[in-house]
């Protein structure tokens, strides 16, 4: 597609389930590119389900789904009329593995086409699937469905998914594709390959399906130009994510440096040449610190045809995070007591992760020395040859006896968070363990004053079509005194 086909705001596919299909819709209603999240989205599916669907929102986009005798199938498994009883657990599935339980495979499919065909409900606006490229085993069939529901574009960041262009073309025609496992341990001229085969899914005959475009988000021009010329097949365009979004970002270049909080310190080296990525002939949108007043103005000076914004769309009205979250950070924020930390240990993958400092989450370390260690959701463990030559599944953030059984370090689970297990409880789908509920835990960029300008000193909740305005022509919400 070409440059001027692309709206220039892309709203980020944050967290599990904060970018859900209520935002998305939004954004994509305004003329923008709305995104939701398909990581764990097998998992949000079935949670809504056991929560009573209310709305009936979860049971009506599966039944337009392609597959009626699977979405019958898991509405008759897991919908509860009345939702759970207050105090009991979520259902728990088996853990994605190389050779995964039907069941997942089913969800992951549903999942993706559920929450894309409700962004995409009764409107022409465009809408994309963010992913993660380290949670390798349930993109597949993820992507499957979402581009079953007509999604535009799929957004995959942390890693390089040089197959993913070449599986769309694949999936688009239903036939058998697949992209490298990452394996600790294994020879790289010996790769595992995750594998998905459509045709074995379908229901009825299918025809052709639309291939969605494809936007590799990097943070290096290498990385950019390793998409551009080898990747499996045609991509149409790149976000560029600097070191101040939120979630994980790419590890600093070179020999790590700290600064005196403990946080990861980005250097020249760490900055893209943007006169390098035009060179390459794709549109980009700059993300990390643009979701302010200017920042559009500032990415069209550097050649970008826009820019991708998360953290002012994470504390809107539409966004998954629950009213609690939002509440706890805007008031923080209107007191001046809110932090953001880069994070070089929170996450099991050796990632830096970006944690906001909000009271009762896992930020807080007593809270976090409270919680038991459990691995029961498991989107974040790698992949390792055990001594036997076969593959293993381990987390830095499970128990600890359990990944040093596995040959784990025990130096590597030293202030490991459960990002699955948090994550999931920011938006109000956290397990109730025996232990107690799941605390928390909240990633945010680093331009949260922006959401104070928007919120306003009163701390009044504003829309996503609020954040639009503002980047837009720089009117914000607290400006109009309402």
């Amino acid at each position: 597609m070409a440059t001027q086909e692309w709206p220039p705001i892309i709203q980020g596919g944050m967290g599990v389930g904060v970018s859900n299909w209520r935002l998305a819709r939004s954004v994509s209603q305004a003329g923008q590119l709305g995104v939701v999240s398909g990581t764990g989205i097998d998992t949000v599916l079935l949670r809504r389900l056991q929560d009573g669907d209310l709305g009936g929102h979860m049971r009506r986009a599966l039944s337009a789904s392609p597959w009626p005798k699977m979405a019958q199938a898991v509405v008759s498994r897991f919908y509860l009329f009345k939702g759970r009883v207050p105090g009991t657990a979520y259902a728990r599935l088996p853990l994605w593995t190389l050779d995964p339980h039907k069941l997942r495979t089913m969800l992951a499919m549903l999942g993706g086409f559920v929450e894309v065909w409700l962004a995409k409900e009764r409107h022409s606006g465009k809408v994309g699937l963010n992913l993660l490229t380290k949670v390798a085993l349930p993109n597949l069939p993820i992507i499957y469905g979402a581009m079953h529901a007509g999604v535009d574009v799929v957004l995959m960041g942390a890693g390089i998914p040089r197959e993913i262009p070449g599986a769309l073309d694949d999936l688009a025609r239903h036939q058998a594709t697949q992209v490298r496992g990452e394996v600790v341990g294994q020879d790289a001229h010996d790769p595992t390959w995750i594998r998905f085969d459509p045709a074995s899914w379908l229901e009825e005959p299918a025809t052709v399906l639309p291939r969605p475009a494809f936007f590799p988000i990097i943070a290096a021009n290498s990385l950019a130009l390793l998409m551009a010329k080898k990747a499996s097949g045609d991509i149409q365009g790149f976000v560029v994510e600097g070191p101040s979004a939120g979630g994980h970002n790419a590890p600093p270049r070179g020999a790590k440096h700290f600064d005196t909080f403990g946080q990861p310190v980005y250097s020249e080296r760490d900055q893209v040449d943007y006169g390098a990525l035009k060179q390459l002939g794709y549109p980009f949108w700059l993300a990390g610190g643009l979701g302010r007043d200017n920042g559009l103005r500032d990415a069209w000076r550097h050649g970008a045809t826009g820019i991708q914004v998360g953290t002012l769309f994470a504390y809107c009205r539409e966004s998954g995070l629950t009213d609690t979250v939002k509440t706890r950070v805007i008031q923080s924020l209107a007191r001046g007591t809110v932090d953001v930390f880069t994070d070089p240990l929170a996450s099991p993958t050796g990632f830096p992760f970006k944690v906001a400092q909000v009271p009762g989450t896992l930020s807080d370390s007593r809270i976090y020395a409270d919680r038991s260690r459990v691995c029961d959701v498991g989107y974040l463990r790698e992949m390792y040859v055990d001594p036997r030559g076969m593959i293993g599944y381990r987390c830095a953030s499970e128990p600890v006896a359990d990944y040093v059984r596995k040959g784990g370090a025990v130096s590597d689970t030293m202030n490991r968070k459960c990002l699955c297990n948090g994550l999931m409880a920011a938006v109000g789908y956290g397990q109730v363990q025996p232990s107690g509920p799941e605390k928390p835990i909240v990633t945010t960029g680093d331009g949260l004053s922006a959401v104070g300008d928007l919120a306003g000193p009163s701390g009044t909740s504003y829309s996503a079509h609020d954040v639009i305005r503002y980047l837009l022509d720089g009117t914000a919400f607290g400006a109009e005194g309402r």
